[in-house]
């Protein structure tokens, strides 16, 4: 009598030294005085003469006549780099064995995803017996594995006793629990099972599983709504801002004085360095004499108007500058060019179209086009043909956008025509960037209020961290926070100025940390999450205060526990406890199948 047995999967994997942990096929043979391993990583077939890299051969004989043979591939790689003639070895198995470590879920995962699809092919094919082994005593566990929510959320390396289970059923195989490599268990569990399996095959019938008394089934906890963040308005913002006419500190007007267009300064010098030298605003880098050859060619600042570069002066300067457009073609198309520059300069296609319905002459488009392609090539940038550019942006990811944002003028007293105090400390800001970023601001700077002429403006009620923070997203389009608390901080700030967007961004950053938080940070955080949930609430946050109510919901076991839960109303506390997970219904079959399977001691002191 013989039996061929194939084993699959690796159940050292996840010790530090795998190659000095025992493993089962050796375990079993150790108990049996023949016993012949065949080169490692070939075998040879006696019954068709063909190599196998991918496996390593073991024989012995057992109760002095049941000669068997095992082919073990512990690597999947192994197995795929070769699977024509792997596939063949599985072929001439009596008996199949998916093993893997439950202290390492890659190796369950291995098994899963790789090798159960194969096997359930094959018992389409025809029968062959299956044994899923899960070798090793859980982390962390004397005896049996907690089934807890608490102790199972923290276990993500481990694989729980009721996914082996799962995976059994699945392909119709016998489980075994190994809880350590030696005689006892893999002797008369693993090489009595093999037995008794090989035996059942021959009479065609299947071995019956051992009754166990199954464990309560902990259904998943209700999934919370994502928080979706609307798309960006900032160059929108900015084109609504040049068409509105508010704020403007500059008049472009032609060479006989009648006045073409208004724009402003701040936007301006963010796109080019030719309009940075012609408002004498200084330059970081050396822009080299291309700038300045360029501003001389192109405009020519009204001989009435002094241009003021010192944050000072731009605060008591109410007056536009006066600015001559000496090219007579890009005078006759200056409207369609600045509408270009605050759209942010990436769409040239359509400002060819534009530059064609005005000028109705190609080559007189194609001039424009150049003298526009040399105001940014003034900037070390390159601007290419609208193909290139969004093909190079596409393939990063990135917006297509050179002109991304106002971020140059972010703290910078340059151009800065307004003041803002913050816990003592000054903040310069551009009333154009406020105006078009922000409808709270643009009434107050707009309206009959103390605000629209005054050149500091104090605030309340708000940190300087915070502030500043709320004006990079008025700059930029983005924020970086530091904190849960800090992005709270900044949530109400931005409530208090009507910034939707800025809200969500907030509330999707605390929801991010809140998620990657494990139970057992959660048990020792200080983070009073249901003063956060009352924030969200008072401050309009309803998505954000709806979707923290959920999560106490769905960790109740943790934030029942602290005094902070006390603090929610009665009503908050009864849909708490109607969404509670686990309910109550699941702890009470834990208790009963704890008192069934378990000894009188504890062993969770989370419970």
């Amino acid at each position: 009598m013989s039996v061929r047995i194939v084993a699959l999967g690796n159940e050292r994997a996840g010790f530090e030294d795998s190659l000095q942990q025992p493993d089962l096929i050796t375990t079993y043979f150790g108990r049996h005085a023949i016993i012949r391993h065949v080169e490692e990583r070939r075998l040879l077939s006696f019954a068709t003469h063909i190599t196998f890299p991918a496996f390593v051969e073991y024989q012995a004989y057992v109760f002095g006549r049941v000669r068997v043979l095992i082919h073990d591939c512990p690597s999947w790689e192994l197995f795929d780099n070769d699977w024509y003639r792997s596939r063949n070895v599985i072929g001439l198995a009596d008996i199949i064995v998916l093993k893997y470590s439950v202290n390492d879920k890659t190796s369950f995962q291995e098994v899963k995803d790789n090798y159960v699809p194969i096997i359930k092919w094959i018992l389409n094919q025809w029968t062959v017996p299956v044994i899923v082994a899960a070798v090793g005593t859980r982390q962390n566990e004397e005896g049996p594995p907690c089934s807890c929510p608490l102790c199972t959320s923290d276990k993500g390396s481990c694989v729980p006793f009721y996914e082996g289970i799962e995976l059994s059923k699945e392909i119709g195989a016998a489980y075994l629990e190994l809880h350590s490599l030696n005689d006892f268990y893999v002797g008369k569990y693993f090489g009595g099972v093999c037995l008794k399996q090989k035996s059942s095959q021959k009479k065609k019938k299947r071995s019956s599983k051992p009754h166990m008394i199954p464990p309560p089934r902990l259904g998943e906890p209700v999934k919370l709504p994502c928080l979706k963040i609307e798309e960006s308005r900032y160059h929108r913002d900015l084109l609504n801002l040049y068409c509105s006419s508010l704020c403007t500190d500059v008049v472009f007007s032609s060479k006989d004085g009648q006045e073409v267009a208004r724009a402003h300064r701040v936007v301006l010098c963010n796109a080019s360095h030719v309009f940075m030298l012609l408002f004498g605003v200084e330059i970081a880098s050396h822009p080299g004499e291309l700038p300045g050859k360029v501003a001389h060619n192109l405009f020519a600042i009204d001989q009435g108007d002094i241009i003021l570069n010192s944050s000072e002066a731009s605060l008591h300067n109410s007056q536009p500058v006066r600015v001559i457009i000496l090219d007579s073609l890009l005078c006759a198309c200056c409207s369609e060019v600045l509408k270009f520059i605050y759209t942010g300069t990436n769409c040239w296609d359509e400002l060819k179209s534009v530059l064609w319905k005005k000028l109705k002459n190609l080559e007189h488009v194609k001039d424009v086009i150049e003298t526009v392609k040399l105001l940014f090539k003034c900037n070390a940038q390159t601007i290419c043909s609208s193909d290139v550019i969004n093909q190079t942006a596409k393939s990063k990811g990135q917006s297509q956008s050179c002109c991304c944002s106002l971020s140059l003028f972010f703290q910078n007293p340059d151009l800065a025509d307004v003041t803002f105090k913050v816990q003592g400390a000054s903040i310069y800001a551009h009333r154009a960037v406020l105006v078009a970023r922000c409808e709270v601001m643009a009434a107050m700077f707009s309206g009959y209020y103390a605000e629209t002429t005054a050149y500091q403006i104090p605030i309340q009620g708000v940190s300087k961290e915070t502030f500043l923070s709320f004006l990079e997203y008025l700059y930029t389009d983005t924020c970086c926070t530091a904190s849960i608390l800090q992005a709270m901080a900044l949530l109400i700030c931005a409530e208090m100025y009507q910034i939707r967007r800025l809200q969500q961004i907030c509330e999707s950053y605390i929801v991010t940390q809140l998620q990657s938080m494990p139970s057992r940070q959660l048990v020792s955080t200080n983070l009073n999450i249901v003063n956060l949930y009352n924030k969200a609430k008072f401050h309009n946050a309803t998505r954000l205060s709806t979707w923290l109510l959920h999560f106490i919901a769905s960790n109740y076991l943790i934030f029942s526990q602290k005094l902070e839960f006390q603090e929610l109303s009665e009503d908050e506390q009864a849909f708490v406890e109607n969404h509670r997970w686990p309910s109550s219904s699941y702890l009470q079959e834990l208790t009963e199948y704890r008192h069934r399977i378990h000894s009188g001691r504890s062993r969770c002191i989370l419970m």
